[in-house]
């Protein structure tokens, strides 16, 4: 192998790796109280976070609007993400991984559990990754106290 190809398989190797601290930003972002401040800085300016019914914005100001809504909906959330398979190629990417997390919503303080698949377009601004697109996509919501045999 020769050092060109080394080098080419250790910046991936980094890329993914920094592309997981990504994630884990994002996830303490949103377990901060959906910090509205925060979440801007994860994205690209023109980038997407899109969750079927929960919404879907475009750009830093409509992200941060989104944010301050679910920060009225909801009081608590754990975000446990697992199974991630990231792909790059040069200064994009694209990622899938699986949240299986509790959340309790404001209203009724009613305490769920929640799965999702997440399905990410990622893009390099300036040496650092950032979310061109974020798809969380909801598989499974069901009462904290009844589980989710009869929800699925």
């Amino acid at each position: 192998m020769s050092a060109n190809d080394l080098e080419k398989r250790i910046t991936v190797l980094e890329d993914i790796e920094a592309i997981k601290q990504l994630k884990a930003r994002y996830c303490a972002i949103c377990d901060d109280d959906h910090n509205p401040d925060q979440i801007a800085t994860v994205f690209a300016e023109d980038g997407i976070w899109e969750g079927g019914e929960f919404g879907k914005a475009q750009g830093h100001q409509a992200i941060r609007k989104l944010f301050e809504g679910f920060r009225q909906l909801i009081s608590f959330s754990q975000h446990n993400l697992m199974n991630p398979i990231i792909e790059v190629k040069g200064d994009r990417a694209k990622g899938t991984w699986y949240l299986m997390g509790p959340f309790t919503f404001r209203e009724k303080n009613d305490a769920k559990w929640l799965a999702a698949a997440y399905e990410d377009d990622y893009i390099k601004v300036n040496g650092e990754w950032k979310y061109q697109h974020l798809r969380a996509i909801i598989r499974m919501a069901a009462p904290y106290a009844k589980g989710w045999a009869n929800k699925v």
